[in-house]
């Protein structure tokens, strides 16, 4: 028998999507406010570049229709076309904002001497107005960024949305979306035991009366049942958005390519191969050089208080993991009893790092008292410079374990070894010894590797420094 409720032409009009009225709501505000801040800035860059005498070209006269039209127009074009106003993260990327600028102030010039030749524009207004449009429109994007997160932590401005997929699934979705403070979950769809083919019509009455604006679809439905629950999401006025939190992509530097009508997603070549991997080197050998010279005195002080506090060598050598699985000798300030390794067979039940990989114990009897001072501020990894200037090591990287830890890897572990291990990495400045999980530390150096760039390692070697200074998670 013919089913009407499963006939897509069925609905005379679908209804408008919840959420966009407050989406272009947002994206006119933000323009509005963009517009407001390239006027100024170009008004107060035009009063102090102005020769004296001569007339504004902003404001339209006799002679001229004024250019302060197509300044906006190219200016508000150029952020629209780069996705600066769209509803993804791409909107807070204050690098993607600077080059649209700059691309905007350029042609901006051009114009500017090809549509009016004969009236000209002092260097010093360009110049003055790329500055003052960089930083108020910087001021304004970053003090709105603000304004929402702190409304948002509030509870307000939120998207009301619908999680579906299986439970762990879900669970996995709920810790990814609660850290953008964006999304108000309030229903999740156990798809579990639901059996494909089946109507979606109840589930979509009940959204509806939860005044649901999207739905998350975190786990692998059938061809048929992704088509049908479109279409009649698309009805309902809710948009359905794919969040595939059960498939692991190396996601860096990854781009859509459609292929006959078909999706597809192309990934570039990973970081730290290449000339990236010289760069890095490069990098590592100047700053370990630069820190060799500047904390001499401290090196000397703590190996002097080693040395006084207890028996054994200053230095603590031990055998490491490193590139491509290779041994080598880590170096550190000595901070345990000199039988340390043989007493750690005895404390192997009082773990407290889920999964067994790695041990950590907050109160080892182990550390000597120098030790525990020298732990807090994790002085002891500063001899690994001299494993950094031997190519053993990096400054920032995956921490290269033990061997005890290495044999108890899971297959998909060992990826970490395909870089060099670091002293410093997202690890350390995450909470370090907060961290309970392995896969946690896993997912971490993951994330370090497909996204290295100098500029990542820059910005943790200072968070470093902050952590260790706050000793943060440290023991």
């Amino acid at each position: 028998m013919y089913n009407k409720r499963l006939d897509i032409r069925a609905p005379i009009i679908t209804q408008l999507s919840r959420g966009t009225g407050l989406g272009w709501l947002r994206v006119a505000i933000v323009m509005l406010l963009d517009s407001l801040m390239v006027t100024f800035a170009w008004v107060v860059a035009d009063q102090l570049g102005r020769r004296t005498g001569s007339f504004s070209l902003l404001w339209r006269t006799e002679n001229t229709p004024g250019f302060l039209l197509p300044i906006l127009t190219i200016t508000i074009g150029i952020c629209a076309a780069s996705g600066l106003y769209g509803t993804d993260d791409r909107r807070r990327d204050f690098f993607s904002l600077l080059k649209s600028l700059t691309l905007a102030q350029s042609v901006l010039l051009i114009v500017g001497y090809l549509y009016e030749p004969e009236a000209v524009i002092s260097r010093s207004t360009f110049l003055l107005s790329w500055l003052f449009v960089l930083l108020l429109v910087f001021t304004e994007r970053l003090l709105l960024h603000l304004a929402v997160v702190y409304v948002r932590s509030k509870g307000m401005i939120r998207q009301l949305i619908c999680l579906l997929g299986e439970p762990q699934d879900i669970l996995r979705a709920e810790k990814l979306l609660g850290k953008t403070r964006q999304y108000d979950i309030r229903d999740r769809e156990d798809i579990s035991q639901r059996t494909p083919g089946t109507d979606w019509s109840e589930m979509i009455h009940r959204l509806r009366q939860k005044h649901i604006d999207e739905v998350f679809v975190c786990s692998n439905l059938s061809v048929r049942d992704q088509i049908f629950l479109y279409w009649e999401l698309k009805t309902a006025g809710i948009h359905l958005r794919i969040l595939p939190v059960g498939l692991e992509l190396p996601i860096q530097s990854s781009e859509i390519k459609m292929v006959n009508g078909i999706p597809t997603i192309r990934f570039r070549s990973p970081p730290l191969i290449g000339g990236d991997y010289w760069l890095k080197r490069a990098f590592d050998i100047v700053m370990a050089s630069i820190i060799v010279l500047l904390a001499s005195p401290l090196f000397l002080t703590l190996a002097l208080l080693i040395k006084l506090d207890s028996q054994g060598p200053i230095f603590y050598k031990q055998t490491r993991v490193g590139l491509k699985g290779r041994h080598f000798k880590v170096w550190k300030f000595r901070t345990m009893v000199i039988n340390a390794e043989q007493l750690q067979k005895e404390l192997e039940a009082k773990n407290e790092m889920k999964g067994g990989v790695m041990f950590k114990m907050k109160d080892d009897p182990r550390i000597t008292r120098i030790g525990k001072f020298i732990r807090r501020y994790s002085l002891d990894e500063f001899p690994q410079i001299i494993n950094v200037l031997r190519g053993e090591m990096s400054l920032v990287g995956p921490r290269p374990f033990p061997l005890r830890d290495v044999e108890r890897f899971s297959e998909h572990h060992f990826i970490r070894q395909e870089v060099l291990p670091g002293i410093t990495g997202l690890w350390q400045v995450s909470g370090r010894s907060d961290v309970v999980d392995f896969e946690d530390v896993f997912r971490l150096d993951m994330t370090y590797i497909q996204n290295w760039s100098v500029a990542l390692d820059f910005q943790i070697l200072f968070q470093t420094v902050k952590v260790v200074l706050a000793k943060e998670g440290a023991y």
